[in-house]
């Protein structure tokens, strides 16, 4: 009979707290929420959180404050909300960088993508464009492939630095079709496509939106778009895909997560009142028609999928590539 009572009162007890537990999510937020990100201020995920955070700002009543935490290729930021309580108070702007290709980069990481955090949902995704500098006489992917064929070593490509996305997607490249393309890395997108344009190296996978006044001024040439399909601001610009490079595909993508274990009441909130911002006009006018992005909101379980597939993916390619960040 007492052990009958004590399996009553248990089940009593746990009915309670789930019960007070989803009684306090729904009444989320109540206080201000923390939006980390990993970076410095003023890049893309900057952009993304800060336009993301006075949409959810409006929404919830409270102030959805962003904290830039820059350092170590995101790392920092990224064990910070992976300790931090899992309480929807604090979140963070996860992009491909530190969440897929950091695991592949180096030996020993400080959090864990899958187990460490709950996936929220995608906000943006955004490809790269392969250009070259108008001295190199290749009008096309083909015409490239065969001038690298020609003379091995000899063309260069530029980089915002090791184990960046535009640093993949030129050892891809290297992989599918068969060449060899020196890699030189700079501190930032901005001065590779600087000597790109100066003509002190041939080629470089850039940002269509960084791109797109040196494309329109005919001071660079575009061959291909990492993407699985054509991007809006460049119709006319063929995928590697498209070219024949089966499997090729190169993208980024801004995020929201939070640490493991937040209630997922609280998380389909935040994936809930995000979407919400990403349909808003002037969200899309901000990170679609300006930041040339294409617009995700994808569910936390469709998100982790793509977490998974993506750690695949480039695991595959850094260790073909030999790429160590330490």
């Amino acid at each position: 009979m007492r052990t009958a009572l004590n399996i009553c009162s248990f089940v009593a007890l746990a009915a309670a707290c789930a019960d007070t537990t989803v009684a306090h999510a729904q009444s989320y937020p109540q206080k201000p929420v923390r939006f980390v990100v990993p970076f410095a201020a003023g890049g893309a995920g900057d952009i993304f959180a800060r336009t993301i955070a006075q949409k959810l700002s409006e929404s919830f009543g409270y102030q959805v404050i962003v904290d830039n935490r820059p350092g170590a290729n995101g790392i920092i930021g990224m064990e910070m909300v992976a300790k931090s309580p899992p309480d929807g108070y604090t979140i963070v702007m996860g992009n491909s960088a530190p969440m897929v290709l950091n695991p592949s980069l180096y030996a020993k990481l400080p959090y864990d993508p899958i187990k460490d955090y709950a996936p929220v949902t995608q906000g943006t995704l955004y490809q790269y464009i392969l250009i070259v500098h108008p001295s190199i006489p290749a009008r096309s992917v083909a015409e490239l492939v065969k001038l690298a064929k020609s003379q091995p070593g000899k063309l260069q490509y530029g980089s915002s630095g090791p184990g960046g996305a535009n640093h993949l997607a030129g050892e891809m490249f290297k992989r599918v079709a068969g060449v060899n393309i020196v890699h030189v890395p700079f501190k930032g997108s901005a001065p590779a496509l600087a000597d790109v344009l100066g003509g002190q190296i041939s080629m470089m996978f850039d940002t269509i939106v960084t791109t797109m006044p040196q494309l329109q001024a005919a001071k660079v040439r575009a061959l291909a778009v990492t993407g699985t399909k054509r991007a809006p601001q460049t119709p006319d610009v063929q995928t590697l895909r498209e070219l024949g490079y089966a499997g090729y595909e190169v993208t980024s993508w801004q995020a929201i997560l939070a640490p493991a274990n937040t209630p997922r009441v609280i998380v389909d909130r935040l994936y809930q009142e995000t979407v919400k911002a990403l349909k808003m006009p002037d969200v899309i006018e901000r990170l679609a028609t300006k930041g040339g992005n294409e617009l995700v909101g994808n569910t936390p379980d469709e998100f982790a999928k793509v977490i998974r597939s993506e750690l695949a993916l480039y695991a595959r390619v850094i260790k073909e590539a030999n790429i160590r960040l330490d």
